[in-house]
């Protein structure tokens, strides 16, 4: 029996490879994808969605979401994945003909979660945005998602959008505290300094794009420009894939080799601390989250070399 599957994604490098895994996997049924702003506009996540089901040669139906955080505007976007999210390479790729349907995301995960079958997993790899207003809508939303499992947070506060914060949830830290404090049964987070930690090493890497298949080809295209700032720039030994380990929590529940069961809250406030993720290590409160400290990388490693074969 095939498990259902709904993700939520602002479509750039690194999320694309993570749809590629989860489209790849037979016991899924991918019944949605919604989009939300974040590494890019949302017309261009949009895009970047259908670009990657393209070539995954896969229907799967799209809806589109926020432009806009709960409150102000996104930060600055066109850093490390290009202005399209995509390394700037969107405009070099076949344009696509898919179009995303009328009902707005937030909506769509509402009847969603009523209509599809159980469990439910609901896997966020961007702001929490559409979560958010979906929770707020229908607070009900919450009992019907049986596991979630999102990319966020920095365990220990070593951000890459600001000195504290991760990118999503700096993004929009008020969507973030809704969804952490909205009661999900099982959330299971992914931080930012586990895929620092256990990046994919360049030889790997060298052997995933050396595939000889179009979704290979594709990896290269998209990462050739990501791959250059983190070698050259900030000398990484390999490259960070946050969404994609988080997409092979939701699909293996083993991969997370390590967690932990804590409670976790958010800070709205302006200044430094916005957007961090405080964890208490000594809990005085109930735990809300799961938190991946490591992950099973050698099955991590056979998902994406599953994900780029034609298999």
């Amino acid at each position: 029996m095939k498990r259902t599957f709904i993700v939520d994604t602002d479509c750039g490098v690194d999320d694309a490879i993570a749809l590629l895994m989860v489209l790849s996997s037979s016991d899924v049924d991918l019944a949605a994808i919604t989009t939300v702003a974040g590494n890019t506009s949302i017309e261009n996540v949009t895009r970047n969605v259908c670009l990657t089901l393209d070539i995954a040669e896969r229907d799967v139906p799209v809806y589109r979401g926020c432009a806009q955080p709960l409150i102000g505007n996104l930060p600055g976007i066109g850093g490390l994945m290009g202005s399209d999210g995509l390394g700037d390479a969107s405009a070099g790729l076949p344009p696509t003909r898919r179009k995303s349907e009328s009902e707005r995301a937030a909506l769509a995960l509402i009847r969603l979660s009523r209509q599809l079958p159980q469990p439910l997993t609901l896997v966020a790899l961007g702001p929490l945005t559409n979560l958010a207003l979906a929770i707020r809508l229908d607070p009900d939303f919450v009992q019907r998602i049986s596991r979630l499992v999102l990319m966020g947070g920095a365990m220990y506060a070593q951000g890459n959008a600001s000195p504290t914060a991760e990118f999503n949830f700096f993004a929009d830290p008020e969507a973030a505290k809704i969804v952490l404090e909205a009661g999900f049964a099982d959330l299971w987070v992914l931080p930012w300094e586990t895929s620092v930690a256990q990046a994919l090493p360049w030889q790997e890497y060298d052997a995933l794009i050396a595939l000889q298949t179009p979704k290979a080809e594709f990896l290269r295209v998209i990462t050739t420009r990501v791959r250059g700032v983190l070698e050259n720039v900030f000398h990484l030994p390999g490259m960070p894939l946050p969404d994609p380990l988080a997409m092979a929590v939701a699909l293996d529940g083993h991969v997370a080799s390590e967690s932990a069961f804590l409670p976790a809250m958010i800070e709205t406030a302006a200044g430094l601390g916005r957007g961090l993720m405080a964890l208490e290590w000594f809990p005085q409160h109930s735990p809300n989250i799961h938190l991946v400290k490591r992950v099973d990388f050698a099955v991590v490693l056979s998902m994406l070399q599953k994900a780029l074969s034609d298999s």
